[in-house]
């Protein structure tokens, strides 16, 4: 009787554990796997606490301690964090777990309103979600600075924008604090090339932009893009916007030093003087073997001219019958002679080169004669253009110009809205109006040590121009 209610009591027991998945009947521990899928985190980590609080007044501590909700690490922060007013020492940063503690290195100045922008700095260490510009204030006085300025940054020659540039305020008014002195202020350019300052005091500030590759954020050389505001500039409420204008300067020519001479030969075993044999070097403009109509034929030489005879070069058709009314000119570096002739589509010539037509400065010609044979291209290799510019402003003196490959192809200063050309080489072009402010026809930079001359600005045209050979390219404009 005791026998049956104890199987009464275990049979169910044994049919529980055979309907249990193998699995769990198992010796040893089982490999628990958190759950798959979900939705992935795209949310850059958020600030919980900070003690002294954001925007905190009489601040004469040292430390201040963020908490965020998630673990978060610093990246590039010497390069991302922007301290302004600008210190001598930089704050130390550091990062752990869901913390981010500064420490103070400079003595604060009284009554001012500092700011920490941490630029791309922080991120979680999950996904790398990016809190950008998470920026905190605090005052070493009793209230918060509240003025601002605004503004943009563009490159003059091209019209376009690097947001790579600072801007800067100086309170020194000499030209030389930008070499010699960091600034007051530093602000970064968005995508769009905007800047902005705030929490500015009222104070007046000479504003500057340029490229800060060393991170000295001074003026080094003129190699750097650099901008200026032509005067002083005061922070406000409600600041109108300043835009900048960056350019290079050219490097100028060092007349000071004076030329080398070419070393002397070496003398052979014999004593005799012992010289490689060389010979003039010339090349020319042909493609190929094809002129474009719309260029002349050009000669050019690797060293300057010392002779040139023209009665030894020779322009002939594809009989070798001489042509007329032909002309040379020669540059002013004496590196480059011009043949000028009214040329005919689709023509055969010959360029017939006598060796002694020319000698270059250290005494070679060509070595023997020669002829070079080459043909003009065809009317139909080219394409019509005719283009009508709506609201350009003529009194600024405006140059149309087209660009290809970042490098200024051709330019026309313009004097009526039309431009047209039976002519034009086929290919792909960007647009640009430069304001030819001195109309020598080409863009010129600015100067601002001793002359303080903005340089010209160039509008670039959205709209880009496609030429096609042997059609009608007509498009209108609107600036």
């Amino acid at each position: 009787m005791k026998y049956a209610s104890l199987l009464k009591i275990i049979s169910p027991f044994f049919l529980i554990l055979a309907l249990l998945p193998s699995t769990l009947v198992q010796t040893g521990c089982a490999n628990i796997a958190p759950p798959m899928g979900g939705p992935r985190d795209s949310l850059p980590p958020r600030l919980v606490s900070v003690n002294p609080h954001d925007s905190a007044r009489n601040f004469a501590g040292k430390k201040i301690v963020m908490e965020f909700n998630e673990f978060v690490q610093l990246d590039n922060i010497q390069e991302n964090l922007l301290v302004s007013p600008v210190p001598k020492v930089n704050p130390l940063i550091d990062a752990k777990l869901r913390t981010i503690t500064v420490t103070v290195k400079d003595t604060l100045q009284p009554n001012t309103t500092y700011s920490l922008n941490f630029g791309n700095a922080i991120k979680d260490i999950n996904e790398g979600n990016i809190l950008k510009n998470f920026t905190y204030l605090f005052s070493t006085g009793s209230t918060l600075d509240s003025l601002s300025l605004t503004g943009k940054v563009i490159i003059a020659e091209t019209g376009k924008i690097d947001s790579t540039l600072i801007v800067m305020l100086h309170r020194n008014a000499d030209d030389s604090a930008v070499i010699k002195e960091k600034p007051r202020y530093v602000a970064r350019l968005d995508n769009q090339g905007n800047y902005t300052f705030k929490n500015l005091p009222a104070d007046s500030f000479s504003l500057y932009a340029l490229k800060d590759d060393g991170g000295q954020r001074r003026y080094l050389n003129n190699s750097q893009l650099f901008a200026f505001a032509d005067t002083r500039v005061i922070p406000s409420i409600a600041p109108k916007p300043i835009t900048l204008y960056a350019y290079t300067e050219k490097e100028k020519a060092d007349t000071s030093k004076p030329k080398s001479k070419p070393a002397p030969a070496k003398p052979a075993a014999n004593g005799k003087k012992t010289e490689k044999p060389t010979h003039l070097k010339v090349e020319t403009n042909l493609a190929g073997s094809e002129l474009d109509l719309l260029s002349q034929f050009e000669l050019q030489f690797a060293n300057p001219l010392k002779t040139f005879d023209s009665t030894k070069v020779i322009l002939a058709n594809d009989k070798n019958e001489p042509l007329t009314n032909y002309r040379f000119t020669r540059d002013t570096s004496n590196k480059k002679v011009t043949i000028s002739y009214a040329w005919t589509e689709n023509t055969p010539y010959k360029l017939i080169l006598d060796k002694d037509f020319a000698t270059d400065t250290t005494g070679n010609n060509i070595g023997k004669n020669d002829t070079v044979e080459f043909h003009t291209k065809k009317q139909s290799d080219y394409g019509l253009v005719r283009l009508r510019l709506i609201n350009l402003d003529f009194k600024k003196n405006p140059v149309l110009q087209f660009v290809s490959g970042d490098q200024v192809k051709y330019s026309y200063p313009m004097t009526g809205k039309e431009f047209n050309a039976r002519l034009f080489q086929p290919g792909d072009y960007d647009l640009r109006i430069l304001y030819d402010d001195n109309k020598n026809g080409i863009w010129d930079e600015g100067s601002f040590f001793g002359h303080h001359r903005q340089p010209e600005k160039v509008l670039p045209i959205s709209r880009k121009l496609t030429v096609k050979a042997n059609w009608d390219n007509i498009v209108d404009i609107t600036l």
